[in-house]
C-alpha cells in the first residue's frame, strides 16, 4: 500500500528534525497553542504507539493515554517513530480495520487510518521545524497525499470544539504547498518562535 511508504517518509522527516533538538529546546513554545516542544513530542509519541496498536486491531483507549518521555525525550520520540513505521509495514496491515477510539467507535479501513496519521505527521514535522527554526522539505507525493486527506477535514464550528484535532482555517495566499496545507489545518505559515533572534534592518 503506497500510503504506508508515504507515511513512513513523513514520520522519518519528523524524526530527523527531532534528533537535532537539545534539552534547552524542549521548553520552547510550538505552533500548537499551549504546548512546548516537550508537550508536542509527548503527544506525537503517544499517537505513534496508539496508531501502531490500532494496526494490530487493539482498540483499548488506554493505549492513547499521554505518555511520559522519561529521561531522554528525544530518544523516546525516535523509538516511537521506528515503532509505528515497523507496525504499519507488518504483513497483513493493509487488509486490517483500525480501531481509533479517539475518532469514532467504529474502526476505519487501513488506508484511511494511515492517511490520518500521515497528515498529522506532515503537520507535526512542520510544527517541530518551526519550533527549531529549521527548514522542512517533503516530496511532492507526500504533500499530494496530505492535501487529499486535509481536503475532507471538516471546517467551520467543528474546529472550535474542545479537543478538535485542528484549529480554524487560517486565511493565507501564496507560499508553498506546505504553507497552504498547514493554513488549511489551522496553523499560520508566518508563525515564528519567540526564541528566534530578530534583527532590525539598518
Amino acid at each position: 500500500m503506497h500510503i504506508i511508504d508515504l507515511d513512513a517518509r513523513a514520520v522519518r522527516a519528523s524524526a530527523e528534525l527531532v534528533s537535532t533538538a537539545s534539552a534547552a529546546d524542549l521548553s520552547k513554545p510550538t505552533p500548537c497553542l499551549g504546548w512546548t516542544l516537550y508537550g508536542l513530542l509527548a503527544h506525537m509519541t503517544t499517537q505513534h504507539y496508539g496508531f501502531a496498536a490500532a494496526s494490530r486491531g487493539d482498540g483499548d483507549p488506554a493505549t492513547w493515554k499521554l505518555l511520559s518521555l522519561g529521561a531522554d525525550p528525544v530518544h523516546a520520540y525516535l523509538d516511537s517513530a521506528e515503532h509505528v513505521i515497523a507496525a504499519f509495514a507488518a504483513d497483513g496491515v493493509p487488509e486490517r480495520a483500525f480501531p481509533l477510539p479517539e475518532f469514532r467507535p467504529e474502526p476505519f479501513p487501513a488506508e484511511q487510518a494511515i492517511g490520518f496519521h500521515l497528515v498529522d505527521y506532515v503537520v507535526h514535522a512542520w510544527d517541530v521545524a518551526k519550533t527549531l527554526g529549521a527548514g522542512l522539505e517533503l516530496d511532492d507525493d507526500v504533500l499530494d497525499a496530505a492535501h487529499a486527506v486535509a481536503a475532507v477535514v471538516p471546517a467551520g464550528p467543528a474546529r472550535l470544539a474542545p479537543g478538535a484535532a485542528f484549529g480554524p482555517v487560517v486565511p493565507w495566499k501564496g507560499g508553498s504547498r506546505l504553507d497552504q496545507l498547514v493554513a488549511h489545518l489551522g496553523r499560520s505559515p508566518a508563525w515564528t518562535s519567540p526564541f528566534e533572534p530578530h534583527f532590525a534592518s539598518a
